[in-house]
């Protein structure tokens, strides 16, 4: 079995964890791979891992570390496993503590994938060039770079005018991110596996703008409301920033391939929504 690792250098558990993969990865068969910038936290690096037709990707970290890890195998169809070494961790389901037990579940077959909707993204300048984004799992966010202040923006799905936002800017979120930066801004949980996408204003400055959910089928086309717009800025996923120049708009839409999660064990959505969002939780109120 072919086992590629990523990993975030600021948890400093990640070097020990490493030299113990690297000790129950062969008494299981499991030949392991690296990214290139976890050389000099191995014991003795494997092999890099660009390229290789992998079984499965091993993140090591939060959630933004397997973010990351499906940005690298955008298209290739190799499910991810996420062992969290974060506070949260909703879609890194493994524990630090239960590496043996996975490799184990791993190497005998004993898991599920959950295929995830992704999103691609396209900026179009005012030339008419087409310039592509990298993949977002969780949402693609256009907003004001700078002096925080509201713009306004138009958006339109599938063609048709949705109207002008006044806003801080706009969340297009999977069901997947849905629980990520678009619910801290208002917007609904949306259950993975349904097929929709979820606009979310950040900050609207009206009272009569809500979240939109729509099919997952139709696209997105979001533009500053006046075309010399400057320092608009748009993020995947918070991780990767690309700045929007003048007259120019962005495209979104459902990437062509899903993003495949691992999962072992029986635990499943609605447990991890109580345990990770404290979801009903009432525990830590004091009786009046």
């Amino acid at each position: 079995m072919k086992i590629g690792v990523c990993g975030n250098h600021r948890y400093p558990e990640l070097r020990a964890l490493l030299e113990q993969l690297a000790t129950l990865a062969p008494e299981r068969g499991i030949s392991l791979y690296s990214e290139e910038r976890l050389a000099d936290l191995w014991p003795k690096a494997p092999p890099d891992l660009e390229g290789v037709p992998l079984d499965v990707l091993l993140t090591f970290g939060g959630d933004g570390t397997l973010l990351r890890g499906a940005r690298m195998l955008e298209g290739r169809g190799i499910p991810i496993l996420g062992i969290n070494l974060g506070k949260v961790g909703f879609l890194t389901s493994v524990s630090r503590n239960a590496l043996p037990a996975a490799l184990d579940a791993l190497v005998a077959g004993r898991y599920t994938t959950e295929p995830r909707q992704a999103l691609k993204s396209f900026v179009l300048d005012a030339d008419g060039q087409v310039t592509p984004l990298d993949l977002a799992l969780n949402d693609v966010v256009v907003h004001k770079g700078g002096v925080a202040r509201v713009i306004r923006l138009d958006v339109v799905v599938q063609g048709e005018s949705v109207g002008p936002y006044s806003a801080d800017g706009i969340i297009v979120a999977t069901p997947t991110g849905s629980t990520a930066y678009s619910l801290s801004a208002g917007g609904p949980i949306v259950v993975p596996g349904v097929q929709a996408l979820v606009i979310t204003p950040i900050c609207a400055h009206t009272l009569a703008v809500r979240p939109l959910v729509f099919p997952a089928s139709w696209d997105v086309v979001i533009q500053p409301a006046d075309p010399e717009e400057e320092e608009i800025i748009v993020s995947v996923d918070g991780q990767v920033v690309t700045h929007l120049a003048p007259g120019a708009r962005v495209r979104v839409r459902v990437a062509e391939a899903p993003v495949l999660l691992v999962r072992v064990g029986p635990e499943g959505y609605f447990q991890r929504m109580r345990q990770k969002l404290h979801w009903g939780d009432l525990s830590d109120r004091t009786p009046i």
